[in-house]
């Protein structure tokens, strides 16, 4: 067989752990048994991967959105009304999103102006034991989430840049995240 140009499936490095592997299993079920999944269910309810490559950020927020109950106030598709990468508009033009992809800034924007209540926090206006109190206490509770951006480069990974929805805080110092937003 011929070769296929592209990437298909990299094997994740150190210090990652793929959340399938018995060592991602381990950590979830005692992540759940010390209460820090609480807003995991929710969130893994309503996932759904982005309809274009640069849409990462969207289709985080939307999984987000749909998993805070906020109703988008317009119709996605036939009768629904769910928010999907598609309709996430408010801020930045979904032609320049689909070329460039989005900021921090930007998701923060889209998900106050679809309702979301919003925190932001940089790491250069904050602590690391503030940002873990907080990923502590939003972990612990089903309606907090975070979106968190940070260069991929930093953990061996391809890409310039990740945001993910937390899912679960694992101590010591351990966060599970969800890949969506990755450009």
């Amino acid at each position: 067989m011929a070769a296929i140009a592209g990437v298909y499936r990299r094997e994740l490095p150190s210090p990652a752990i793929e959340f399938a592997s018995p060592q991602g299993k381990q950590l979830f079920a005692e992540a759940l048994a010390n209460g820090n999944m609480e807003g995991f269910f929710k969130l893994i309810s309503y996932y759904q991967t982005r309809s274009e490559p640069a849409y990462c950020g969207l289709a985080t927020l939307a999984v987000v959105l749909n998993s805070l109950s906020i109703d988008p106030r317009r119709k996605w598709k036939g009768p629904w009304r769910w928010f999907d990468d598609t309709m996430l508009d408010c801020c930045e033009p979904l032609e320049k999103v689909k070329v460039n992809g989005i900021s921090f800034g930007k998701v923060a924007c889209l998900a106050h102006c679809n309702g979301a209540e919003v925190d932001t926090f940089r790491a250069n206006e904050s602590t690391e034991a503030a940002f873990r109190k907080y990923v502590s206490s939003c972990t612990s509770s089903e309606d907090c989430h975070m979106i968190v951006s940070y260069h991929r480069g930093h953990l061996k990974q391809l890409s310039l840049a990740r945001g993910d929805s937390s899912y679960e805080f694992h101590s010591p110092g351990r966060c599970q995240v969800c890949g969506l937003f990755e450009f």
